[in-house]
């Protein structure tokens, strides 16, 4: 069964699952947590009233939060299934986690994905554009290879076609294997 994905996300998540999210303002009727289905993509957590919802109840950007659990947010058995998201100067998230566990790798999986956020070096954009130009380099020296081979075989009728396998470069003006 194919979970439905946000558009602008699709392709991108990282976890999801339900979690509990603990309302803004509680209710004076109802519960003040509610059963939500959370992504987390890599820049964005986004929560939906349920799986099946293609537009989100919320989300916001997930750089500079800080994930940590809280044992404090709840005071009946599943409070060590309680996490919370924290930015100074932003609202905090709270949210409980089907169990312990559970609270623990989205804490855990938040704050990798924190950690690689806030890096400043970006790993492999560099070397990609160096093997990229590797590559061109190579396809250009490739496409020459062929060129000259087909020119010398051309010249020299009398000389043998190289084999493929052959490691060395045949320079326009020099016969292969003549020493």
């Amino acid at each position: 069964e194919e979970i439905p994905r946000p558009i602008q996300d699709s392709g991108n998540i990282l976890k999801q699952g339900y979690l509990e999210k603990r309302s803004r303002e509680p209710s004076f009727f109802g519960s003040e947590w509610h059963k939500r289905w959370c992504v987390l993509t890599q820049r964005n957590f986004l929560y939906y009233a349920n799986e099946k919802s293609k537009q989100p109840k919320g989300s916001f950007p997930i750089e500079h939060y800080q994930a940590r659990l809280d044992f404090q947010l709840r005071k009946d058995s599943r409070k060590k299934c309680c996490f919370q998201l924290l930015c100074p100067g932003k609202r905090s998230y709270e949210f409980t986690a089907p169990s312990p566990a559970e609270a623990q790798d989205w804490v855990e999986q938040i704050q990798f994905l924190l950690r690689d956020l806030s890096s400043l070096t970006i790993p492999c954009d560099e070397d990609e554009e160096e093997e990229e130009e590797e590559e061109e380099l190579s396809k250009d020296r490739d496409s020459s290879d062929s060129m000259n081979n087909s020119q010398n075989s051309t010249l020299n009728p009398e000389e043998p076609e190289l084999e493929g396998d052959d490691i060395y470069e045949v320079l326009p003006g020099e016969l292969p294997n003549s020493q």
